[in-house]
């Protein structure tokens, strides 16, 4: 009984260490650096006995202790630009920086989101303001940094700075995420030549931004910096913790109807066109035709569309669940509303399938936090992808658009009948997630940038 109850435990900690860890996309994403509490920590160094020196070795970003800055957002939302700008917000309050949020587009009526996302900001020493008023004037004019998050924010600089606009513009660093051409509106981005300078999160999209500004608005891109983004640590030692995993997997499975022995594919975005989850479905029931007109023998396999939005009901979401009833896939075809916590969902399945279309994804968050739990990413040969997935060796990629329905069903089939490449891959993934895509990297990345903006705006301060 005594070892019974001290496993139970054990594991009620790592639930409530899983629960509170959030993890980012693309999109639905929360990422899991947001939530901290007493118990993970303490977890955590427990688990990894961390020596107390260890909590205070320096910060890369250490130099931007007492440093005001503003943070300005075009919305306040699930997707993955406003919760990328909320870790930033947070890396920042951890080493000392004063941080003000601004969200420039808000709903009209209340809003739980807003409420919940605006509460974890002051629960770490982040000041909310509003994005109108003599408040926000004055807090732009003190600011050592400005951080216009998305291209949209580029809104807010006339409709409020008015005449002060010219006075910020040496000091704003404009963080971009987009992909879609729609976004090159002079309207919104109009002061970007004048900035001091884009933060953009792959070389893929920093190319798109270079080219179509130049060719589509006839203005040039400030000095760019590409930034590929990290894991937090908490993620990290959930994906690390073999116990965690083995809980989350059983519980989430469990939910959905899946056994531990079948096969689950998983797509871990916000259920939109631009995210393929059509075409995953497309492909997911062209593997099982192959498989069943070949008689190969492999286990069960499902899919899991983690992402919808069982209050809208969407068009599109009708569509793709019209498909699974016209193809009777109803016992092996799974739809998960949008959540905070996806981290159980990346342990819950074999597989993840990035599969954005068009140009691709900017970056792909979901991607690396999948790779960082040792799965194999079947994704699109397209955007930020292709600066994170290797070929054959984490994961295969595919065409975007309808001729990648084939090919992606070809690759389904691979790792639905290869255990041990799909273990491999998986392995490999993981080790260019330590080599490349952690919390330290990004913060490292993100350090340089900050410090030559805040150098071009006391230059220019003192010209």
């Amino acid at each position: 009984m005594v070892k019974a109850s001290t496993m139970q435990r054990k594991r009620w900690a790592l639930m409530v260490l899983l629960f509170l860890s959030v993890s980012t996309v693309c999109m639905i994403l929360v990422r899991s650096s947001f939530e901290t509490c007493s118990i993970s920590s303490q977890f955590v160094e427990e688990k990894n006995g961390e020596s107390s020196a260890a909590k205070f070795q320096s910060n890369p970003l250490d130099f931007m202790k007492s440093k005001l800055v503003l943070l300005v957002s075009h919305e306040l939302s699930l997707s993955g630009g406003p919760l990328l700008l909320m870790e930033l917000a947070f890396l920042l309050r951890g080493v000392g920086a004063d941080v003000v949020w601004i969200t420039n587009q808000k709903p009209l009526e209340d809003d739980e989101v807003v409420y919940s996302l605006e509460h974890k900001m002051l629960d770490r020493g982040v000041q909310v303001i509003s994005a109108k008023g003599q408040k926000a004037v004055d807090t732009s004019l003190k600011a050592d940094l400005i951080v216009l998050n998305t291209a949209v924010a580029g809104k807010w600089l006339d409709a409020v700075l008015k005449e002060n606009v010219v006075k910020v513009l040496p000091k704003i660093l404009w963080w971009i995420h987009e992909m879609r051409g729609h976004y090159f509106n002079a309207d919104l981005v109009k002061h970007l030549p004048f900035v001091a300078g884009a933060m953009i999160d792959s070389h893929a999209t920093a190319g798109y931004w270079k080219n179509r500004t130049q060719a589509r608005l006839g203005i040039k891109m400030p000095k760019t910096y590409v930034v590929h983004l990290g894991n937090s640590k908490e993620l990290m030692e959930v994906a690390e913790d073999s116990v965690a995993k083995r809980v989350l997997r059983e519980h989430v499975r469990e939910s959905l109807g899946v056994r531990n022995e079948d096969l689950l594919f998983g797509i871990i975005n916000s259920v939109s066109r631009g995210k393929g989850q059509d075409l995953f479905l497309r492909a997911f029931h062209e593997s099982l035709e192959r498989i069943k007109e070949k008689k190969l023998q492999v286990p069960t396999m499902h899919a899991v569309v983690v992402g919808s939005d069982m209050s809208k009901q969407t068009k599109f979401e009708t569509e793709l669940r019209n498909f699974v009833r016209e193809k009777k896939l109803e016992n092996f075809v799974h739809f998960v509303n949008k959540t905070l916590t996806v981290a159980p969902y990346i342990a819950a399945i074999d597989v993840l399938v990035q599969n954005s279309q068009a140009r691709g994804e900017c970056f792909g968050r979901i991607t690396i936090e999948a790779m960082a739990f040792k799965l194999p990413v079947l994704g699109t040969a397209a955007g930020g992808t292709m600066e994170i997935v290797v070929n054959g060796t984490t994961g295969l990629l595919h065409s975007a658009g309808k001729e990648g329905v084939i090919p992606l069903a070809k690759n389904i089939v691979k790792l639905a009948t290869q255990v041990e490449l799909r273990l491999r891959m998986g392995k490999n993934g993981y080790e260019r997630v330590k080599e490349m895509f952690l919390e330290h990297h990004m913060s490292h990345r993100i350090a340089s940038v900050l410090k030559e903006v805040l150098q071009h705006a006391k230059a220019r301060a003192l010209r």
